[in-house]
């Protein structure tokens, strides 16, 4: 059955590249992160004249003779604990935490790796790392107190957190359980508000990870102690850039049915780090459950192949894979899981029902107070195409790891 459950993957992979798993919201640890360099990050905030741009130009940081970007006074003040921290979106919070001048208390599994990490100076320095397993209430309860105690009345908790694999017992654990216990923790010490990463695909939930979302969303907004805002994210840049390694080395874009599909604008690292640490002292956007995309127009998945085949300088080169393939696979695992009450054929099943489901639904925001920030997703492949992108097991798929050199 392994053997099987392997090979049904494996052409799941082979046929989505970016999408079986690249639209899931997951959080690899910092550990198995490659930080962009830090004028990447801020060239973020650089003046761009755009309809859909709407950073504050006025609030935007900058630089001293050194090349560190200095802190704004907005947070001032203002305590903010960051749940989720050493996640791909979680660290870039931290670091716009620390930019808007908050006192920024990030929870990560363990504060050792995160410090001895390469990714400390570029995200999280100026802020204090605290060590918390947020699967357990109790300890989490307390070292909400304990942060208390020391800085004050915290001024809103914000929670990154998201499950790895999407998978059910993954998805109930840390999308719904471990980001109410942080919930209930902030009801516990009085803080005063909540800012949830949610995600764009729950309003048409069919899988796992987004009904264990929801249960979370209906919890939040049912209770009276915190006032809340909810953010859902169309996709991150990472989501679709998981075929740059293979196209570098000649392989076709891989696309399902004609490639028109789907539609989407996803939104920069950068730009939702903003828009979340925005939602702290943004009154208006209390109590909204706010649907967020990047300031492009809508991008097929046709279209996304022959961006990035320009950004590498190469003719465009696609493979059409049928829709089909994916109802094959999925049915052949569930009556696996079916007959011989598998957990382990459940799973795949549901990463292929996963991949299926951003074959076939739009991930895109039209709505101009729903596009937000100034990366576009062509800026960002020409970018990965010179610099190359960070490893991530869960979307570069047929990326391994960069081997740092041995010093001698």
């Amino acid at each position: 059955m392994k053997i099987f459950c392997f090979f049904a993957l494996t052409i799941l992979c082979v046929f989505t590249g970016n999408t079986v798993l690249s639209f899931s919201f997951l959080t690899p640890s910092a550990s198995q992160m490659k930080p962009v360099s830090s004028s990447c990050w801020r060239r973020h905030y650089q003046h761009r004249t755009s309809s859909t741009c709407f950073i504050d130009q006025t609030r935007m940081s900058k630089e001293d003779n050194s090349g560190e970007v200095q802190t704004l006074d907005i947070g001032k003040g203002k305590t903010v604990i960051i749940a989720g921290s050493s996640g791909y979106i979680g660290k870039a919070v931290v670091r716009e935490a620390v930019r808007q001048g908050y006192n920024t208390v990030a929870l990560v599994r363990d504060e050792s790796k995160i410090k001895d990490s390469k990714s400390f100076d570029q995200f999280f320095k100026g802020a204090n790392l605290v060590s918390c397993n947020v699967c357990n209430p109790d300890e989490l309860t307390q070292t909400m107190r304990q942060i208390k105690s020391k800085n004050g009345n915290v001024d809103a908790i914000i929670s990154c957190l998201a499950s790895r694999s999407g998978t059910k017992k993954d998805a109930y654990a840390i999308d719904y359980q471990a980001t109410l216990n942080c919930l209930e923790s902030g009801q516990d010490i009085d803080a005063r508000h909540f800012v949830l990463l949610s995600a764009y695909c729950v309003k048409n939930p069919w899988l796992q990870f987004q009904k264990a979302k929801l249960l979370f969303e209906d919890a939040l907004t049912n209770q009276q102690k915190l006032t809340y805002a909810i953010v859902r994210p169309t996709a991150f840049m990472k989501s679709v850039s998981g075929q740059l390694e293979v196209a570098q080395q000649g392989a076709p874009f891989v696309m399902f049915g004609d490639g028109e599909v789907t539609r989407c604008n996803p939104i920069s690292e950068a730009d939702l780090a903003t828009y979340l640490i925005d939602c702290v002292h943004e009154k208006s956007r209390y109590g909204q459950i706010i649907n967020l995309g990047g300031p492009d127009e809508p991008l097929t998945m046709k279209k996304q192949g022959e961006m990035l085949f320009e950004a590498l300088g190469k003719e465009p080169k696609f493979f059409y894979a049928p829709l089909w393939l994916f109802d094959t696979i999925i049915n052949s695992l569930q009556w696996v899981a079916d007959t011989f009450k598998s957990e382990q054929f459940e799973d795949a099943a549901e990463l292929g029902r996963i991949g299926k489901y951003y074959a076939v639904e739009d991930m895109l925001t039209t709505d101009p107070p729903e596009k937000f920030g100034t990366l576009t997703l062509m800026e960002h492949y020409k970018k990965i195409a010179v610099e190359g992108q960070e490893y991530d097991p869960y979307t570069t798929m047929f990326a391994k790891p960069k081997k740092e050199p041995v010093n001698v």
